[in-house]
């Protein structure tokens, strides 16, 4: 039996088939680690919160009439507000194209080092950091509660207790609170929030956001990844043997024992790997994994395993880098002999990149592009139309303008597609511009009007005619234009 045999069945987890999809919680208390992905960890946990938490009271000056908060969800008026951009109800789209892009940024960064998101950027990682922290500030690693269990009064292990959930639900209420300020000014709904004269519905979403981190973040932590989130079963399925991952070299920690007997083994020159099963990649993963069975569900690809494993390599004087970001490919190249390959150009990442590119591209193009005004049409659908006394056909429709701009704007109004047509606008029309019916839009709103066309040219059977309606903006000149049709008998 060669090597490799070896150890693939040494490193092989045993499966079994009746094991319950679900187990009651084991209670993980990961150590203090320090190193490169600790210290990764800390940074993007201070710029993800600091972020959340401080945005809302950022100002951005739009001008008269409108909102001075930068980021803004106004669902009273139906805006959405970040920083230049405002968005409408009807640009929803742009809402869809910017999932669109979070999800190919998603199987961009999976394509290329797996669970990037989970181990790093993911709320439910982030806050749990975050409550991990305040444990070890107020109660010590697990080794200082362990040895408290058997020498600290029962006084101070509950006033520690009570200090940590405290401070829990202080972060979290602050949680729930800088979520309801984006839908809101901020300033004015802190101050509302103190006084108690915020609206009832405040207080509702902050009581379940403070309750929903508490409990996730404090209390759940590694049964959400595993359980909860569907992400690690969809990553699975995305991945490839050139994605990067959390890995433990079996070729180099193989076969592993504590550190005198493998100093031993290679003294008397035998074969000796250089794990020396201290388990301390287990004791610092935030789930509870052992790196050394291979890749698993619950593992977040955090990264903190490989300081600890580093921390340990640099004590017993041997190379860091057993736990690292491989390839289960280049493990067994390695074994083979062969050198490592490392493909991260490769055809799924160039056509997530270039997805990326053009779908943001495209929604770039377009707000530069659109215009600050805008129209749309409904064609009334019963009558389709309607014989005068006359003899000429009328179509009726309903328009809609739109007035993007922090200033009341008049538009004129005009159809084009219809031979001799006459148009009537109904209500709202005092004055007109070169023959066309001209309508005032207040500052951010839109303005509804039933417009009437009529024709008496000779059309033909079953007529159905393109027609086409524009709004132009008197001052500025800037024109949007909505088709429809004109039906006939």
């Amino acid at each position: 039996m060669n090597m490799a045999t070896k150890v693939e069945r040494l490193e092989e987890p045993e499966y079994d088939d009746d094991a319950p999809l679900y187990e009651a919680r084991r209670k993980i208390y990961p150590i203090a680690v320090h190193g490169t992905f600790r210290k990764i960890k800390w940074a993007l946990l201070i710029v993800t919160l600091g972020i959340y938490y401080l945005l809302p009271f950022l100002r951005w000056g739009r001008g008269p009439n409108a909102p001075s908060q930068a980021v803004l969800v106004d669902l009273a008026n139906g805006r959405f507000y970040f920083f230049f951009i405002e968005i409408w109800p009807q640009e929803i789209y742009y809402v869809t194209g910017l999932l669109i892009l979070a999800a190919l940024v998603l199987f961009l960064m999976n394509a290329v080092a797996g669970r990037l998101w989970c181990g790093y950027l993911c709320p439910q990682t982030v806050w749990t950091d975050l409550f991990q922290a305040i444990e070890r500030m107020v109660e010590g690693d697990p080794r200082e509660r362990r040895e408290k269990l058997k020498t600290a009064s029962r006084g101070r292990r509950a006033f520690e207790a009570a200090s940590k959930h405290t401070l829990w639900l202080m972060v979290a209420w602050w949680t729930g609170g800088a979520w309801v300020l984006y839908f809101a000014d901020a300033p004015t709904l802190v101050w509302q929030l103190f006084t108690g004269t915020a609206p009832m519905v405040a207080y509702l979403w902050i009581a379940i956001l403070t309750f929903t981190t508490y409990v996730l973040a404090g209390h759940m932590r590694e049964q959400v990844c595993t359980y909860m989130c569907p992400w690690p079963r969809i990553q699975a399925a995305l991945t490839d043997e050139y994605a990067f991952n959390v890995t433990y070299r079996y070729d180099r920690g193989e076969p592993r024992g504590s550190f005198k007997k493998s100093e031993a083994l290679r003294a008397a020159g035998v074969p000796a790997g250089d794990c020396i099963d201290c388990k301390q990649c287990v004791a610092a993963c935030p789930t509870g994994v052992d790196i050394r069975l291979g890749s698993q569900l619950a593992c977040i690809q955090c990264g903190l395993c490989i300081d600890a494993c580093d921390t340990v390599m640099g004590k017993v004087g041997r190379p860091t880098g057993l736990i690292a970001y491989d390839t289960e490919m280049n493990v067994e190249r390695r074994m083979k002999g062969l050198a490592p390959v490392t493909k991260v150009l490769r055809a799924r990442t160039v056509l997530y990149a270039g997805l990326i590119v053009i779908v943001g591209g495209i929604m770039v193009a377009t707000l530069a592009m659109r215009g600050s005004e805008g129209v749309s049409v409904i064609h009334d659908r019963n009558p389709l139309f309607v014989r005068l006394s006359d003899g000429s056909l009328r179509n009726a429709y309903t328009l809609r303008i739109v007035n993007k701009q922090s200033l009341p704007r008049r538009f004129a109004i005009a159809v084009e597609g219809v031979p001799e047509a006459r148009l009537e606008v109904v209500g709202g029309i005092s004055e007109t511009e070169n023959g066309h019916p001209v309508v005032e839009v207040g500052p951010d709103q839109t303005y509804e009007l039933r417009a009437l066309i009529s024709t008496s040219a000779k059309l033909p059977a079953n007529a159905s005619l393109p027609v086409t309606f524009s709004v132009t903006d008197v001052i500025g000149g800037e024109t949007t234009t909505a088709p429809d049709h004109f039906k006939g008998p």
